[in-house]
Protein backbone atom coordinates (compact mmCIF):
# COMPACT_ATOMS: atom_id res chain seq x y z
CA UNK A 1 0.00 0.00 0.00
CA UNK A 2 1.32 3.51 -0.83
CA UNK A 3 1.87 5.82 1.54
CA UNK A 4 1.67 8.91 -0.86
CA UNK A 5 -1.59 9.36 -3.15
CA UNK A 6 -1.32 9.59 -6.81
CA UNK A 7 -1.57 13.18 -7.03
CA UNK A 8 1.33 13.55 -4.32
CA UNK A 9 3.55 11.17 -6.35
CA UNK A 10 2.76 12.73 -9.98
CA UNK A 11 3.81 16.36 -8.84
CA UNK A 12 7.24 14.41 -7.44
CA UNK A 13 7.94 12.56 -10.92
CA UNK A 14 7.37 15.52 -12.46
CA UNK A 15 9.12 17.50 -10.27
CA UNK A 16 11.93 15.64 -9.19
CA UNK A 17 14.71 17.00 -10.94
CA UNK A 18 14.60 20.43 -9.73
CA UNK A 19 15.87 18.67 -6.25
CA UNK A 20 18.07 15.89 -7.74
CA UNK A 21 20.99 16.27 -10.94
CA UNK A 22 19.21 13.17 -11.87
CA UNK A 23 15.78 10.73 -12.00
CA UNK A 24 15.99 9.20 -8.38
CA UNK A 25 12.34 7.31 -8.97
CA UNK A 26 10.74 6.34 -12.45
CA UNK A 27 7.43 4.91 -11.40
CA UNK A 28 4.85 5.82 -8.58
CA UNK A 29 5.89 2.72 -6.21
CA UNK A 30 9.81 3.80 -6.96
CA UNK A 31 8.48 7.63 -5.74
CA UNK A 32 6.61 6.59 -2.80
CA UNK A 33 9.84 4.33 -1.31
CA UNK A 34 12.19 7.04 -2.32
CA UNK A 35 9.88 9.88 -0.21
CA UNK A 36 8.79 7.05 2.48
CA UNK A 37 12.51 6.68 3.21
CA UNK A 38 13.05 10.42 2.52
CA UNK A 39 10.27 10.90 5.60
CA UNK A 40 9.11 13.71 2.88
CA UNK A 41 5.43 15.05 4.46
CA UNK A 42 2.80 16.58 2.73
CA UNK A 43 1.60 19.71 4.21
CA UNK A 44 -2.06 21.65 3.53
CA UNK A 45 -1.30 25.30 2.21
CA UNK A 46 1.92 27.53 2.22
CA UNK A 47 1.24 28.62 6.00
CA UNK A 48 2.21 25.17 6.86
CA UNK A 49 5.15 24.95 4.80
CA UNK A 50 6.54 28.42 6.37
CA UNK A 51 5.48 26.37 9.71
CA UNK A 52 7.48 23.34 8.88
CA UNK A 53 10.45 25.46 8.16
CA UNK A 54 10.55 26.95 10.87
CA UNK A 55 9.93 23.71 13.31
CA UNK A 56 12.98 22.24 11.40
CA UNK A 57 15.23 25.73 12.61
CA UNK A 58 15.59 26.85 8.57
CA UNK A 59 16.94 30.23 8.69
CA UNK A 60 14.01 31.26 6.83
CA UNK A 61 14.43 34.78 8.12
CA UNK A 62 15.71 36.62 4.62
CA UNK A 63 12.75 35.12 3.09
CA UNK A 64 9.64 35.63 2.09
CA UNK A 65 6.57 33.06 1.22
CA UNK A 66 7.16 33.12 -2.89
CA UNK A 67 11.26 32.16 -2.04
CA UNK A 68 10.11 29.21 0.45
CA UNK A 69 7.94 27.85 -2.02
CA UNK A 70 10.19 28.08 -4.91
CA UNK A 71 12.77 25.93 -3.10
CA UNK A 72 14.47 23.11 -4.38
CA UNK A 73 12.30 20.73 -0.91
CA UNK A 74 9.11 22.05 -1.92
CA UNK A 75 6.89 20.38 -4.93
CA UNK A 76 3.46 22.05 -5.29
CA UNK A 77 0.69 19.16 -5.84
CA UNK A 78 -1.24 21.93 -7.63
CA UNK A 79 -4.62 20.97 -4.75
CA UNK A 80 -3.57 23.42 -1.96
CA UNK A 81 -1.06 21.09 -0.75
CA UNK A 82 3.25 20.61 -1.06
CA UNK A 83 5.07 18.00 -1.04
CA UNK A 84 8.41 18.95 1.23
CA UNK A 85 11.49 16.13 0.26
CA UNK A 86 14.52 16.66 2.62
CA UNK A 87 17.50 14.29 2.04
Amino acid sequence: MMQFDEKVLDAFLKQQEKLFPEVVAETPEEADDFLSECMAVVVTGKKEVWAYFEEEGVDIAEMNEDDILEADEVFDVGDGRYLIVEC
